[in-house]
């Protein structure tokens, strides 16, 4: 999990794979993924990383579209979403983060 936020994140966004390093017959560079993003807001609130959760899901909802939702591609260097809009998985995923970041707080209260 760490490795994945070391060095596969742009910006602190979640990419799919490194394009420049992996030949998936597609030209260009595409945008990172927001479902992988919110899956690792996800993994850190389980490890015990809630602050990071924490800021990571809030820099994720800061990008949001005017109307709160979100495509299943975000491209960092435009703050454009791409692919498909919206996108049910990415909304999925920020519910789970979500719920999970509460979860996390409510067992630290607990204890």
């Amino acid at each position: 999990m760490f490795a994945v936020a070391d060095e596969l994140t742009e910006h602190g966004f979640v990419l799919r794979y490194r394009t420049g390093e992996t030949d998936d017959g597609l030209s260009g560079k595409e945008g990172t993924f927001l479902i992988c993003s919110f899956w690792l807001v996800s993994a850190l609130a389980i490890i015990g990383e809630e602050q990071r959760a924490r800021d990571l899901i809030e820099k994720l909802l800061r990008v949001a579209s005017p109307l709160g939702l979100f495509a299943e591609e975000f491209n960092v260097d435009t703050g454009r979403h791409l692919g498909n809009f919206p996108q049910a998985f990415s909304h999925l995923a920020l519910i789970e983060a979500a719920a999970r970041i509460i979860v996390a707080e409510r067992l630290q209260e607990l204890s």
